[in-house]
């Protein structure tokens, strides 16, 4: 039997016996008449859409962009938009409005959900947390001054607590006839969910794959859920490794990622905005197998393995050899990624990412570079290198490594591994570099490294 899905909006019970497929600013601003959150972009790039979601089975709430998440994400969940700040009079929308922080306003109601899920999690955020709580909201007439100066206003005050209500999350098949979502809660349940499905939509954060639903181009009828898993969920640190959940998102990770590798997590920042690190998953970034996905040219520079399960077992394989071709891994129709293992730092170990995209922020690499090593004596050693937008796949580039291991970050030493760099890759020109121009930056950033050791950077922030 199909159930409605049932969630809590702005602190009211709420079922919808609708698509499961419909999405979240859809569902707001054609069914339940709640017409604050708009659409800009319809991609999660410009946050006019930003609610706050608070996820089945988790505590905060985060801002998320509705137009890319999907009903059947917030079975069992809550929501609070624009009008259920207003219902509270939260003080977010007050100083806003006090500041002149708005001008057209399109953006604002999305502007007001970022902030107060920034003010919820932080009490006094530092003016770095409130630009980085505010990097998924374009505003393209006030300017960000004043909305920085807002926030920090807001900060002196005391927020009340977001409203949700309790609901039911029993239902294990919800939505419509026509869409429908299933649920699992542990993996045997999902295989079984998926035998009896082949070939429908495994949906984790949807942050890529929901774009098509987003914009029209495609229709789900079966959507499977992993959110719920019990094995997926989560992250864990033993026996000296990170253990990332395959349902675990970026913003489940983040704050280990800032402990231990602090250059990872700048990175991240960079690519997802809170709403993106909200939902999207780690195992999702990996598993699009995009040549310019950012995650995994890290992962796979850190060292880690993979994890995939299926009916007829497990099996793990170095992270680097779960790409085979452009959009093509090793993964079998019946198997998922269940957990991704990377080993945490040992002492003296090192790790540095640059990434090279046409905006600082919310934009997709045209070069990432990862360097993971020891340096020692100034020589390196134990270096594992892997980059992003030069081949097909995310590549590890073992003949760089060949050449710097045991090696002073002499000329001489850059300049044999800029030409390992020139003759391991042969990149695809494209809207975002011609294959020259990656061939140069790539090998430029063996030097950014070196002057880095060196002491002869200066870290400059885009704000």
């Amino acid at each position: 039997m199909i159930e409605p899905i049932s969630f809590s909006l702005n602190g009211e019970p709420v079922s919808a016996a609708l698509r499961a497929d419909t999405t979240v600013l859809e569902y707001l601003r054609l069914h339940a008449a709640l017409r604050g959150t708009k659409e800009g972009c319809a991609e999660g790039d410009c946050g006019a859409c930003s609610v706050l979601v608070r996820k089945p089975g988790e505590e905060r709430f985060q801002p998320a962009n509705a137009c890319i998440m999907l009903l059947a994400q917030v079975h069992g969940g809550a929501l609070v938009t624009v009008e259920g700040l207003a219902a509270q009079d939260h003080v977010v929308q007050k100083v806003l409005a006090e500041n002149g922080s708005s001008q057209c306003g399109f953006c604002t109601p999305g502007i007001v959900a970022a902030l107060a899920g920034l003010l919820d999690a932080n009490k006094d955020p530092s003016e770095s947390d409130i630009h980085d709580g505010l990097a998924g909201n374009l505003c393209r007439c006030t300017g960000y001054r004043p909305i920085v100066e807002a926030a920090h206003k807001a900060a002196k005050s005391a927020p009340p607590a977001l409203p949700h209500a309790a609901v039911e999350n029993g239902g294990k098949v919800t939505g419509h006839d026509q869409s429908q979502a299933l649920h699992p809660s542990t993996l045997e349940e999902l295989f079984e969910m998926r035998a009896a499905h082949p070939h429908h939509v495994l949906l984790g954060g949807g942050t890529d794959s929901a774009l098509d639903v987003a914009h029209a181009r495609s229709r789900w009828p079966v959507i499977i859920n992993t959110a719920g898993v019990e094995e997926l969920r989560g992250f864990k640190e033993r026996a000296g490794d990170l253990i990332i959940g395959g349902a675990a998102s970026w913003a489940d990770i983040l704050p280990h990622l800032a402990r231990h590798w602090p250059s990872f997590a700048k990175l991240v920042r960079r690519f997802g905005s809170v709403q993106i690190r909200a939902m999207g998953t780690v195992a999702g970034n990996i598993a699009t197998a995009s040549p310019i996905g950012d995650g995994a040219p890290s992962l796979i520079a850190l060292g880690a393995e993979i994890h995939l399960a299926g009916p007829e077992g497990e099996r793990s394989l170095p992270l680097e050899e779960f790409f085979l071709d452009y959009r093509q891994t090793v993964l079998d129709e019946d198997e998922i990624i269940r957990a991704i293992r990377v080993p945490l730092p040992r002492p003296g170990e090192d790790f540095r990412v640059y990434k090279v995209s046409k905006r600082y922020d919310q934009d997709i690499s045209t070069v990432c570079g990862a360097f993971a090593f020891r340096h020692e004596d100034n020589r390196l050693s134990h270096v594992r290198i892997a980059y992003g937008g030069m081949a097909a796949t995310p590549l590890r580039c073992v003949e760089v490594e060949t050449v710097l291991e045991g090696q002073a970050l002499t000329q001489t030493t850059l300049s044999a591994a800029r030409s390992a760099v020139k003759s391991t890759f042969t990149p695809l020109s494209d809207m975002r570099g011609s294959a020259d121009y990656r061939a140069r930056v790539a090998s430029n950033l063996l030097d950014r490294l070196a002057a880095e050791l060196a002491g002869e950077t200066v870290e400059v922030m885009a704000l």
